[in-house]
């Protein structure tokens, strides 16, 4: 199920690539006159194609923007949608690469399918090949090694055809797009390999290195398998959220007739009938029933919540008890979950510092390695004279610098914290915001929505007459004001013999009048439901608050506080005891702000802020060296967001705030802040990590190489096992205690590998 085109299938011809008319359709709008395609493109593997294609399409009229994410190896472009869509098919085509529209599930993983088989046939092929070489190494006569070299041969051929087409076609594709990848070599190195070999065997020789090219290739096509599993299972908690979504509904047509379409075909103010067991496709509004939901996607938390007409759920949330009449307010592709799926996938496509070295190093490495090979051979050629060695000394020299660790050695890292970060319920924008979380060191909370969950509750309900709640809360359950759902959730289960209404009235920013008989009772602000009584009692409240009067004299009155999250406290303190400073910028009053910043221990505190006040904050902070983490929910706080260098917004946070934030924590825990930083700063010790394996790998293997103390075959060994060395390390994030818990790494990587085929072999 694609989250940019719900129900659309993957085109057919990928040569081809979609039409314009098919980007069209499938793009999403974006808002602020931007739209935006997604795209897959199956053969992008290493840095070097990242920025060959996002540089391609920068080049592109009308394009804003172009993402590649390297995991799911999906292109991401926006244009302004006042201009035709730019022909980013046709330049992906010139480039060398297929392309299609992107679904996140797309079935069986053809591409695990074609790699095992070819890692299938490379291993039978080599270790046939090996068997016939004992006989020549242990001494065979000439025509005996002759035969047994041809029939090595005849073996290897195929062999390389078959097995080795998954670099060759890579390789073919950027060469015929006027460009060079990391098998742009890998190819060479084979085919020269195979080719040595062969012209050995044709003039009699004694030595042919058959053995080696396609135990090299065998090796080789471990390491891809490797890579790609680890991409697909850092993936799959995307490809997860997907498969909650199912590919159509039940609608009901403007005729009353019920018809199952593809949820392609929803569209807002779609009705469709929600039954037990099935999860909402869309965002969407209850129009008739009442029925309990497992909203655990949304909030993390496992019990039940009941929702009736006029209740909004969100794509993904389980009807559990009875059926349901729902109108669309989104698209699939604009509801909770498709944001979610893009979230995540987003997190790997941020260009951080770390991102961009690794980039770099990549682009560059095509020339660099193809001169110092050619350098190799050259110096070898004049200084010994034998051709022969010069050129395996420079097949060996191309295939052991293979940056393919280095190009692994980030984004492996983002994918698994972002991965784990989602297990608990935090969702990362930006793979460069781990970064920078990493590197914050003073953290400002907002108060309303984050300290607090924004949500009122009745803080005097035992000083007030249970027969007068009751009342005022019969009243509140006309209205959708927060204080009156808070009075209608207070007055729960008293049982009282509350008066009828004979009519009803709600007044925009005062409050509800209901009239029963002759008696007239108002609900609301205090100055309007004393009418100017002189006899109106209790003295006004500070916080907020609302009155009942009966005839214009006030009966009762009720007094609020904003819900403090249960965690606050334990959250606040185990920041200041890693040495965080923390303050708290509220737009709410003073008075309320100092009793949570005392509540809460919290020393520095400004109350009444407006956004531009909140943003000037940031600002000072910064300017005297702090990097600071803001965390907020509302629209007042989407600025100061903006302006942080790094922030976090809770779920329940306006639209505005949730797109500025670099994290969104879906579950009601404060506890993520600290455990999110705790994640980015493990991710940035790996990150660091691998830089040294992979780049001290290639220092000490290059001059070793050139030296000619490295045959292809041991060239290709040490390749793999280097970026083997950099996904185990990423792995490590897996586990809690990630830094002190890395002997476990290879052995996990069996595991992962038979639980991979376990699962394949169980669909």
């Amino acid at each position: 199920m694609s989250c940019c085109a719900p129900g659309l299938e993957p085109n057919a011809v990928l040569g081809e690539g979609p039409s314009s008319e098919e980007l069209l359709l499938a793009s999403r709008a974006l808002g602020n006159g931007l739209r935006q395609i997604d795209l897959s493109v199956p053969d992008v593997h290493c840095g070097a194609c990242i920025q060959t294609i996002e540089q391609a399409m920068a080049k592109l009229d009308n394009v804003e923007s172009a993402r590649v994410n390297l995991s799911t190896k999906r292109l991401m472009v926006r244009w302004r949608e006042d201009k035709a869509p730019p022909p980013v098919a046709a330049t992906l085509r010139k480039l060398g690469y297929a392309s299609h529209l992107f679904d996140n599930d797309a079935g069986e993983d053809k591409t695990f399918s074609e790699l095992i088989r070819a890692l299938a046939v490379a291993g039978f092929a080599a270790s046939n090949i090996m068997l016939m070489s004992v006989s020549v190494w242990s001494g065979a006569e000439a025509a005996t090694r002759d035969m047994f070299h041809w029939i090595s041969a005849m073996i290897a051929a195929p062999a390389l055809v078959y097995s080795g087409r998954v670099f060759f076609r890579s390789a073919w594709g950027a060469l015929r797009g006027g460009h060079m990848n990391m098998d742009v070599p890998i190819s060479l190195a084979v085919t020269l390999a195979f080719a040595m070999s062969l012209y050995e065997t044709i003039n009699h020789g004694r030595h042919a290195y058959f053995d080696a090219s396609v135990s090299l290739l065998f090796f080789l096509l471990i390491g891809r398998t490797l890579d790609h599993m680890m991409r697909e299972r850092a993936r799959s908690a995307v490809v997860g959220l997907s498969r909650l979504v199912p590919r159509g509904a039940l609608i009901v047509t403007e005729t009353g007739e019920r018809e199952y379409r593809p949820i392609s075909e929803i569209r807002e103010g779609t009705r469709l009938i929600l039954t037990t067991g099935e999860r909402s496709p869309v965002d969407a509004r209850v129009e008739e029933g009442s029925s309990e939901l497992d909203c655990s996607i949304v909030s993390g938390e496992s019990a039940p919540q009941a929702v009736h007409q006029g209740s909004i759920i969100r794509a993904g949330m389980l009807n559990l008890t009875a059926p349901l009449t729902l109108s669309a307010i989104a698209t699939a592709n604009e509801s909770f979950l498709a944001d979610m799926v893009r979230l995540m996938e987003a997190a790997e496509g941020g260009r951080a510092r770390y991102r961009r070295i690794a980039d770099r190093a990549s682009q560059i490495y095509s020339p660099v390695v193809h001169i110092i090979a050619f350098l190799s051979a050259l110096g070898w050629i004049v200084t010994t004279g034998d051709w022969y060695r010069a050129i395996f000394i420079a097949i060996a020299v191309l295939i052991i610098t293979c940056p393919c660790a280095l190009g692994l050695a980030v984004p492996m890292v983002q994918v698994m914290a972002a991965r784990r970060l989602f297990e608990n319920g935090i969702m990362v924008k930006d793979g460069s915001g781990l970064e920078r979380l990493a590197d914050a060191d003073t953290i400002v909370f907002d108060k309303t929505g984050t300290l607090t969950l924004g949500q009122p509750q009745l803080t005097n309900s035992h000083d007030v007459d249970p027969e007068m709640l009751a009342q005022a809360a019969l009243i509140a359950s006309y209205s959708s004001h927060p204080l009156a759902k808070a009075l209608a959730q207070a007055a729960k289960g008293i049982r009282s013999k509350a008066a009828r209404f004979e009519h009803f009235k709600e007044v925009p920013g005062c409050g509800l009048v209901a009239v029963s008989g002759d008696a007239t009772w108002r609900l609301g602000r205090r100055e309007w439901a004393a009418e100017g009584n002189a006899g109106a009692a209790d003295a006004p409240h500070g916080g907020p608050e609302t009155v009942l009067s009966l005839n214009g004299r006030i009966v009762a009155a009720f007094r609020f506080d904003d819900r403090v999250r249960k965690d606050a406290a334990e959250t606040v303190a185990e920041l200041k005891n890693s040495g965080i400073d923390i303050e708290i910028i509220s737009g709410d009053r003073y008075d309320a702000a100092a009793e949570l910043a005392t509540r809460l221990g919290v020393p520095a505190f400004t109350a009444g802020a407006l956004p531009g006040e909140k943003v000037t904050r940031i600002a000072t902070l910064a300017q005297h060296g702090h990097k600071v983490l803001m965390v907020g929910d509302g629209l007042n706080d989407a600025p100061a967001l903006a302006a942080a260098h790094v922030s976090m917004a809770p779920a329940t946070a306006a639209d505005i705030g949730r797109n500025a934030a670099d994290f969104v924590f879906l579950r009601e825990s404060l506890g993520a802040v600290p455990f999110a930083m705790e994640v980015s700063r493990q991710a940035k010790t790996l990150i660091r990590q691998n830089f040294v394996l992979a780049i001290g790998y290639n220092f000490l293997a290059v001059p070793i190489a050139v030296m000619g103390y490295v045959t292809p075959l041991v060239a290709a060994l040490a390749m793999s096992f280097s970026s083997i060395i950099v996904v185990a390390n990423a792995m490590r994030l897996r586990v809690k205690a990630a830094p002190q818990k890395g002997a476990t790494a290879l052995a996990g990587l069996a595991a992962i590998f038979a639980g991979h085929m376990l699962q394949r072999s169980s669909k």
